[in-house]
């Protein structure tokens, strides 16, 4: 059974963080959405690679994650990809702006052994870096 501890955000980022709003993100499946923001806005951090792409639509907040073979096996990947997928939940509901898909990509030998805390503040730095 986990402590209780681990479940407070203080103990992901060693200081106060904002929990995870309730706005639930619709998720990417199609590679075309994938491609389309890969040609858009790229923002390289030491923790993940962000790309983020405007539509003129509906207006959800619409993110996908993945990992190529460099991040390592299958399981060091999927760890990647749920590392992503809670650093998305926490800075994006916050953060995220309407109408936008972001696509997180892992990074070789960091996203998943980079610590969480580190990860909250290289996405939050890719997100001020947009414009």
């Amino acid at each position: 059974m986990t402590p209780p501890e681990a479940f407070s955000p203080s103990f992901y980022a060693g200081e106060d963080m904002p929990p995870a709003g309730p706005l639930r993100l619709e998720v990417i499946k199609k590679r075309a959405d994938f491609l389309r923001a890969a040609q858009a806005k790229r923002i390289v951090m030491p923790g993940l690679i962000l790309q983020a792409r405007s539509r003129h639509d509906d207006g959800a907040i619409r993110v996908g994650f993945t990992c190529s073979k460099k991040v390592g096996n299958a399981i060091a990947r999927n760890r990647a990809k749920r590392r992503l997928r809670e650093v998305a939940r926490h800075v994006l509901s916050h953060r995220g702006a309407t109408a936008t898909d972001y696509v997180f990509v892992g990074r070789a030998g960091e996203t998943a052994t980079r610590p969480f805390a580190a990860l909250i503040k290289d996405c939050n730095a890719a997100l001020d870096k947009l414009p």
